[in-house]
Formats: C-alpha cells, sequence, structure tokens
C-alpha cells in the first residue's frame, strides 16, 4: 500500500499499514553492567525477518499538529505481550523519516527503525514543531519546544502500547532534546541513548563556527538548509570517506519537498545557551557513543558529562572511523550493536 500523509489539522490516531521489506570501537568505557533485563523478546536473539507494520499517528501541543511515526514487526493486536518502546529523537537539520527510516537505493539497509523493529522493539519517532510532516508553531524550535514536542507525543505512545515508560535515543541536537526531556520527565524514561551529544561545547570546531552566527539565529525563526548544506554534514569534519556519498542525496530526496528551510532554535542553543542539560539531573541508565571524528564535541567534554552521571549503569563508547553522523555511517552496524546491547542488557546483581 502507498504511504499516505494526513494534512496537520487530521484527526489524531490515523494510521496507515506498510510491509516492508566483538564491537570494533576506538575506546570505550562502561562502569556496570546495566541494571534491567529485557524479558518481552527484544533481547539477543535472532533478527526477524517477517514483515515490518508502520502506522502514522498525531499529538497536539496546542494548536500544532506533531507527526509520529511507528514500525514494528506485525500489526499491533488486543491482548498481545507488550515488546519495548523505543522513541527516536532527530536533530537539528533533517526530519525524522529520513534519520531514521532512511532508504538508501542499492546500498543495503539504513532505517534504524527496521533494525530495532527486527530486534523486537516497537519502535517510534517524531517529526518536531517546524519539522517535516508536522506544524508550525512559527517558534524557532528550541531544546525547550522540543522537550514540550516529546511530552505531547507521550500520552499517544502510551495509548497505542500500553507502556508508560519507554527507551530513549537521541542524535545530535536530539540527543540533547532527549537528554532534556529525560531531566525533567525521569518517569517516562527507561534506558537513554546519546549519540553524537554535545555538552558544554569546548574545543568544538562546528560549535564555534555556529556561534559565528549567533544574531542571526537570534533574529530569524529559520535558517536555510538546502541541498549544499545537507551535504556539507558529510563533509565539514573532514572525513567524508566515512560516509557513502548516495546517503547526503537519499536525504535532499526526502528533505527538500518540506521546502530549503529549518528552524534555528537548536542551532542558537548550541551556538550561545550551552550547557542545556545537567548530567547530574539525569537519573535513568545512559549509553553515550561518539565518533571518533566528530567536531561537535571533544572526547574531554564528554567524558565531563558521562562522569556526572548518577546512575552506575552508563556506558562511553568511542566508534573508529566514523564521523558527527554514525547512523548514516559505513560503520552504522557498530552503532546498532553497541545500542541494542545496552538496551537488551541482563539484570545487575544488587551486593550488599
Amino acid at each position: 500500500m502507498a504511504e499516505k500523509q494526513l494534512p496537520p489539522d487530521a484527526p489524531l490516531a490515523r494510521r496507515t499499514i506498510l510491509k516492508g521489506a566483538t564491537l570494533g570501537v576506538g575506546a570505550g568505557l562502561a562502569s556496570s553492567l546495566t541494571a534491567q533485563a529485557q524479558t518481552s523478546g527484544a533481547g539477543l536473539a535472532q533478527p526477524s525477518e517477517e514483515p515490518i507494520w508502520s502506522g502514522e499517528y498525531w499529538a497536539k501541543k496546542g494548536d500544532v499538529a506533531l507527526n509520529l511515526w511507528r514500525k514494528r514487526i506485525g500489526e499491533p493486536k488486543p491482548g498481545e505481550p507488550p515488546r519495548p518502546p523505543l522513541f527516536l529523537v532527530h536533530g537539528s537539520s533533517n526530519s525524522a523519516r529520513s534519520s531514521y527510516d532512511l532508504t538508501v537505493p542499492g546500498k543495503g539497509e539504513y532505517s534504524l527503525m527496521n533494525v530495532f523493529a527486527r530486534y523486537g522493539y516497537d519502535v517510534w519517532t517524531m517529526d518536531h514543531d517546524g519539522y517535516g510532516y508536522s506544524g508550525s508553531s512559527g517558534n524557532n524550535s528550541d531544546i525547550a519546544s522540543g522537550v514540550e514536542d516529546l511530552k505531547a507525543a507521550m500520552p499517544v505512545v502510551t495509548r497505542e502500547t500500553g507502556q508508560e515508560k519507554m527507551h530513549f535515543y537521541g542524535t545530535s541536537s536530539g540527543s540533547i532534546r532527549a537528554a532534556a526531556f529525560a531531566q525533567v520527565a525521569p518517569e517516562r524514561v527507561d534506558r537513554l541513548v546519546l549519540v553524537a551529544f554535545t555538552y558544554k561545547g569546548n574545543g568544538a570546531p562546528e560549535i564555534a563556527n555556529r556561534a559565528k552566527q549567533i544574531d542571526f539565529y537570534r533574529n530569524n525563526p529559520r535558517r536555510k538548509r538546502d541541498a549544499a548544506m545537507i551535504r556539507s554534514i558529510f563533509t565539514r569534519d573532514g572525513h567524508a570517506a566515512s560516509y557513502d556519498m548516495a546517503v547526503p542525496e537519499a536525504i535532499i530526496a526526502v528533505e527538500l519537498k518540506f521546502g530549503e528551510e529549518v528552524p534555528t532554535g537548536s542551532y542558537l542553543d548550541m551556538a550561545a545557551n550551552l550547557p542545556l542539560v545537567d548530567p547530574k539531573k539525569v537519573l535513568a541508565p545512559v549509553l553515550m557513543i561518539r565518533g571518533i571524528h566528530d567536531g561537535n564535541s571533544t572526547t574531554e567534554d564528554l567524558i565531563d558529562f558521562f562522569q556526572q552521571l548518577p546512575n552506575g549503569d552508563r556506558q562511553f563508547v568511542i566508534l573508529p572511523y566514523t564521523a558527527h553522523s554514525p547512523g548514516y555511517s559505513n560503520n552504522r552496524h557498530l552503532l546498532w550493536y553497541a545500542t541494542r546491547n545496552f538496551l537488551a542488557a541482563p539484570a545487575a546483581l544488587a551486593s550488599g
């Protein structure tokens, strides 16, 4: 069945059904074994080859309609055992589906949603205010706005899955959104994966470049995000060989139908308002993953954040031959491996 989209003012909960078809890290450290086992079947069994079902939903943040996208193996059925929900939070320049459900013809799997649906998760994502299929409030969709978007999405996910608590995964500024949400709504967050996170941004060249544009970001709620800008995401760290250049072209094909502008809020926040998350207030178990060549942060900056996390169930992983966008990289399988093992880890044994 062909994908169908709803207008921003459409009724909520409209669904469509589609059928779809040892870690090599540069460095890693972990403080303890993870604290909660997955007992609902999303452990480390072989990935399912059954058809993937997808559904589209809508949440409301005030007058703004927010588009949610869901993937899992098989259509939901009443009375079935719940699958662990995994909510994916997108970053500054690309919307949800090009971030986490991208098709790159002839180049293998790039959909994180497909990968984790096959692992047994009930995978969700959402276009933030002013992105993709979602409506726009007219604001700049900063990190605080993103937290409100996530708050608005939670009742929809809970209604459809029966789960109050879920795993969260964010990349780039999406990891800041996810961590900021975990800080204010700890009761909603099971395990938290922060990919390409930025804490204070000290010594990070990309953050320094954005700081030069603070006045523009403050005075304009939207910025240019054309084909050239999307391609620059894959070259700006100086390690373009860590990607297949068919990937930005696939993103361009998806994203430019939404126009050549996106909100400025997360760029302004990262240029002028860091840090945006207090690590001492993030209570969930946390996995932090960075590419070795990430211009948005330094290892030292992220270790500073990591060491302040209060939950001893935490891990830090550095991926080799990988730049700022691990999910799009040639080594994305290492990202999947680290994330899967963290989410499905056995329970730690308490000691006296």
